[in-house]
């Protein structure tokens, strides 16, 4: 209980609720060491390439949901790629070291594993090591779902599956097209909502290539600022650089998702433990710990089995 109480909450708050639910009294400090004690155990584990299993693995559901009037065919499975930022004490400062957050997820979203480390490397191959053994690898496509990040395909196409179909995060571009129609009308709202939905609908309804085209075609203004016409460049190319995943319409029409929803919420997850105020981490005690609670709300009997495994000879 020390352990699971120290990866969810802060230590001084895991040291009063094991006061007042057992009568246990141990000090915060002693609650940290403890933890980081059995989250360097389970990091080391995966560092060796060791997954946690269940005793009964549990029953993924691949079926893609229906919509109204529509129903698709095929088993789809989604990982997740992200990071977060955790200060991280540094001589004499505090410094702010990317964490990533990994995800395998069902498309009804009722299974989701984690796994966290500050290299995606490693993340990678943990996402690979537990789809092998819950049985993910066996589905028919396994769709990566990013906001486009540095790295992030080359990493999980090696490190997961050099199958994997890759999709862009629609709402990662719409967010870049709004922004854009803000800095072309500055002094206009409804010029810039209706530029940028108009955008959106070509992104929506023709993908990627369309709206390069588009961009082409309308130019960017010659009255537009310095600002917006390096953000206009900058939107171009980055569309362009993704156009082999951002086929938005065959994605829709396949029934898969096209928003990275999962991810985001993952990486809040991990960041409500380890962002807490005043917090500051030493880089090797954070993902100690970011490990635990990984392994928790991942659920599936994964959190139990973990310590069966540990009481267990070896």
């Amino acid at each position: 209980m020390v352990t699971l109480l120290g990866s969810l909450v802060p230590f001084a708050q895991a040291s009063d609720i094991l006061r007042r639910v057992t009568g246990l009294r141990l000090a915060p400090e002693t609650c940290r060491r403890r933890t980081e004690a059995v989250g360097a155990e389970l990091h080391e584990r995966h560092a060796r390439g060791v997954v946690i299993t269940p005793p009964t693995l549990p029953e993924w559901d691949f079926r893609l949901p229906t919509r109204p009037g529509q129903s698709f065919a095929g088993a789809v499975a989604y990982v997740g790629l992200d990071a977060f930022a955790v200060p991280t004490r540094t001589t004499g400062k505090v410094d702010w070291k990317m964490l990533y957050v990994g995800l395998l997820y069902d498309p009804g979203k009722d299974h989701t594993l984690y796994v966290v480390d500050y290299d995606f490397e490693q993340v990678a191959r943990q996402l690979r090591n537990y789809a092998v053994a819950l049985g993910v690898g066996q589905v028919q496509t396994l769709v990566a779902l990013t906001d486009g990040g540095n790295g992030l395909e080359r990493v999980l196409r090696q490190g997961v599956s050099g199958a994997l179909v890759c999709v862009l995060d629609w709402w990662h571009l719409a967010q870049k097209i709004h922004e854009l129609g803000g800095l072309l009308h500055e002094q206009d709202p409804g010029a810039s909502a209706a530029w940028s939905a108009a955008r959106k609908t070509t992104l929506w309804e023709q993908g990627g290539r369309a709206l390069v085209a588009e961009l082409d075609r309308l130019g960017c203004p010659e009255a537009a600022s310095v600002l917006a016409r390096e953000q206009w460049q900058l939107l171009r190319q980055h569309v362009q650089k993704n156009e082999h995943r951002t086929a938005y319409p065959e994605y829709r029409e396949r029934g898969w998702d096209v928003g990275s929803g999962p991810t985001e919420a993952g990486c809040k997850l991990m960041g409500g433990r380890l962002k807490g105020t005043g917090m500051r981490w030493e880089k090797a005690r954070s993902v100690e710990v970011g490990t635990l609670k990984a392994l928790y709300a991942s659920g599936m009997g994964l959190w139990d089995a973990f310590w069966q495994q540990r009481q267990s000879p070896r």
